[in-house]
């Protein structure tokens, strides 16, 4: 091992007095610009050569020349770091450098580079962003001299955010008709790969555009206006974003649900939003099982047509692979099969141009409550920072195959299947199966087949490959893979190592994505070109993202620590309410801390300036990236008819990241028993979906509640993780004796 020792050239200070962490900056010829992170008096010096091709490199910590008195500095310490393409990362290795080769040809190529992007954005926002938006997106009419305006604090009155307003553009339009002006009609825009191997499509921008408009032009046919809103319940198919671009071609507001929720959730959604439509396919297939969608469908349609929301037409997409017509329920007059109508439309489609504040999508998210938030995104700031922060977090490239394993009913597949993508021409694989199926080496085969460039997915499925073993990954080239990606939850660093040095063959970098349904695009991620990584941390903030921890008073903390994550001031892609429930908006995330958007979520930041997320803080876990709330799993336990009260909570889990794990208490006169559980079960696969299906039902003859009747939930978590040495006070409940009964019980 050879230590390298580098004499730092004068500092020349970069100043971000806004950020909590204020970052000084130097380079050294044909060296890692030198970050001097100044956190509490503290410097770090990256001292690694990029030309030097050891396995382990040095870091350290040293006195900086622009830093506060020797007695606040940091004690020297050592970080050993690998660089991309020398050797696999190991547990002994700090972080992972990117090599000379890769920051040379990246979009963002150094820290450098980095910091002074991020401090353009966050000390001159209008600027920055007028500036991509200007340059990089077509706009029918430009905005007034006003580029935002917000108030994130409540004691100032009701929370506002808008970006570009009085601006005039279209996402379709800048999706599909900018790309194929700019010479990319011939481009493919979609692959798409069956479930069944064997079977596979593509379209060109030119194709897709055409068929977005034949779809956009039936919808109008059927009285689909500007504002109006369409329920989308489709799996992946290339109809899928063919139909959300064609309701955003007329102006119309779609809200995909993913098409694993039940009837029940779906309905709730139809009474919610109102849709002058419901596109649906009538099957499709998952592995080897076939999912009647249709047959849910109808069921949702009675459901919310019992609670005053009927819905004239059901536009239904024939998925042959699955399910021949014949065999499909229906119901004349409402149901009609898409292929025998779409195609007769028009090629072509007037764009219907809309301010950059009028809503482009509705998407619904889990809460804290039994009813799901619908989020609502508007247009211009949206598209703006989709599309820019998919262009840097990937260092996306114009010849990049890019695929993103997430559904399009998530925001994942909002943001980084379908809008982010084609906003920068890209060329994009949609896969309609599982990734394990036939056998868990289907996604390295699909890589191989496409040439994927950047592949991005969740730590669940990174987990669950993990866990089949290498020989499913090493049998394929995978060649290809030039950008690695994960979302959905922090990813931990075995999971983050394997994905590097197994499927990326530890030449890949990780961006490492954290964002939220509300936040539109991601707010801390590294950029691979220019950030040493760290496994398991999202590393730093986004341009024009000014992540902060507070503590519990909202009080921000600096340097080494822990506590909430929030953010100050606002971003193009912010969601700018929740629908028809703007109080309900404020009161969630603009109250716990006034003057911040608070996230909902823990984090850390070391002494390096790295932030991990440490999961949700309130009542939502996050199921394989999926977030649920507590309390809607407790509905639909609690509806059953033997089921008196239950208590969800989350547990850690080995593929899924979370678990769910429910308390539940029998009505009087009802044994516990394997039947029950299962009936239990299915009543939450029945209701919302199998996704939230609990992992463990722990039976509980009661539950530990205060005098008052609240219910201790920091106990049932301690008993849950069986970290019962942990429990800490039991002497507030009305029955302290409730915590051993649970105890023996864990195990039934």
């Amino acid at each position: 091992m050879k230590s390298i020792s580098i004499s730092p050239r004068p500092i020349i200070p970069l100043l971000l007095p806004q950020l909590e962490h204020r970052y000084k900056i130097s380079r050294l010829n044909h060296r890692l610009p030198l970050l001097h992170l100044d956190s509490a008096g503290r410097s770090l010096l990256l001292m690694a050569s990029l030309n030097n091709h050891n396995h382990n490199h040095h870091f350290r910590h040293a006195d900086s020349t622009a830093s506060p008195p020797s007695s606040a500095v940091a004690k020297i310490s050592h970080l050993k770091a690998v660089v991309l393409g020398d050797a696999p990362a190991s547990e002994e290795d700090d972080v992972v450098l990117p090599s000379h080769e890769f920051s040379r040809q990246a979009l963002v190529p150094s820290q450098q580079k980095y910091l002074e992007m991020y401090k353009a954005s966050i000390e001159n926002p209008a600027g920055f962003w007028s500036g991509i938006a200007s340059s990089e997106f077509y706009w029918k009419q430009r905005w007034g001299d006003q580029v935002y305006s917000e108030n994130l604090d409540v004691r100032r009155g009701n929370i506002k955010i808008e970006w570009f307003k009085g601006g005039i553009t279209n996402v379709c339009y800048n999706c599909l008709d900018r790309n194929i002006d700019a010479g990319l009609a011939d481009k493919i825009a979609l692959y798409w790969e069956s479930n069944e191997p064997g079977f596979d499509a593509t379209l060109t921008y030119s194709q897709l555009l055409q068929r977005v408009c034949q779809l956009a032009n039936y919808l109008k046919s059927v009285g689909v206006r500007k504002g109006d809103a369409v329920v989308v319940y489709l799996p992946m198919l290339m109809e899928l974003p063919i139909t959300m671009l064609a309701c955003m071609r007329i102006g119309a507001v779609h809200s995909v649900v993913f098409a694993g929720f039940s009837s029940e959730s779906l309905a709730q959604r139809i009474v919610d939003c109102k849709p002058k439509v419901v596109i649906t396919c009538n099957a499709v297939k998952r592995g080897p099982k076939t999912i009647f969608l249709k047959d849910i469908v109808d069921a949702a349609l009675i459901d919310s047509a019992n609670k005053g929301i009927s819905v004239d037409v059901c536009l239904t997409y024939e998925n042959q692979l699955a399910l021949k017509r014949e065999k499909t329920k229906w119901k004349e007059g409402r149901d009609i099969w898409w292929e025998d109508v779409v195609p007769k439309y028009p090629t072509s489609c007037d764009v219907e141009w809309v301010d950059a504040e009028d809503p482009l999508f509705l998407l619904y998210t889990s809460g804290s409550t039994g009813k799901p938030k619908g989020v609502l995104h508007t247009t211009g700031g949206y598209m703006v920072y989709t599309a820019t922060t998919f262009k840097y977090a990937f260092d996306y490239k114009d010849s990049d195959v890019y695929w993103c394993t997430a559904d399009c009913g998530w925001i994942t597949g909002h943001s980084y299947v379908t809008y982010g993508p084609m906003l920068n021409g890209a060329t994009i694989l949609l896969y309609e199966g599982a990734p394990n199926y036939p056998d868990p080496g289907r996604c390295w085969d699909i890589v191989d087949k496409y040439k994927v460039t950047i592949f991005y997915t969740a730590p669940t499925l990174v987990r669950s490959l993990m866990r089949d073993g290498d020989e499913y990954v090493t049998r394929y080239s995978r060649k290809s893979l030039r950008v690695l990606g994960s979302v959905g939850e922090p990813i931990n660093p075995s999971a983050w190592r394997w994905f590097f040095n197994v499927v990326g063959g530890s030449r890949c970098p990780i961006s490492d994505t954290w964002w939220q349904t509300e936040t539109g695009g991601f707010m801390i991620t590294p950029l691979p070109g220019a950030w040493p990584q760290k496994p398991g941390s999202a590393t730093f903030p986004f341009f024009g993202v000014q992540p902060v921890i507070v503590d519990e008073k909202g009080v921000e903390l600096d340097g080494e620590c822990s506590g909430y994550l929030c953010v100050k001031s606002s971003w193009p892609g912010a969601f700018r309410t929740l629908y028809g429930d703007h109080e309900r908006y404020e009161t969630t995330y603009f109250k716990p801390f006034p003057g911040y958007y608070f996230t909902g979520d823990g984090c850390s930041r070391d002494k390096d300036g790295y932030h991990w997320l440490t999961g949700r803080v309130d009542d939502v876990i996050n199921v394989s990236g999926h977030r649920i709330g507590t309390a809607e799993v407790e509905s639909a336990l609690v509806s059953h008819p033997q089921c008196a009260e239950a208590a969800v909570v989350g547990v850690e889990h080995q593929v899924k990241g979370q678990g769910i794990y429910a308390f539940v208490t029998p009505v009087e006169g009802i044994s516990y028993s394997e039947e029950l559980r299962k009936s239990l079960i299915l009543t939450v696969r029945t209701q919302i979906g199998a996704f939230a299906a609990p992992d463990k039902i722990h039976w509980a003859p009661a539950l530990p509640k205060t005098r008052s009747g609240k219910i201790m939930r920091r106990i049932l978590r301690k008993i849950a993780a069986r970290q019962l040495d942990e429990l800490g006070d039991t002497s507030t409940l009305a029955d302290p004796g409730v915590v051993d009964q649970l105890i023996k019980l864990a195990d039934t």
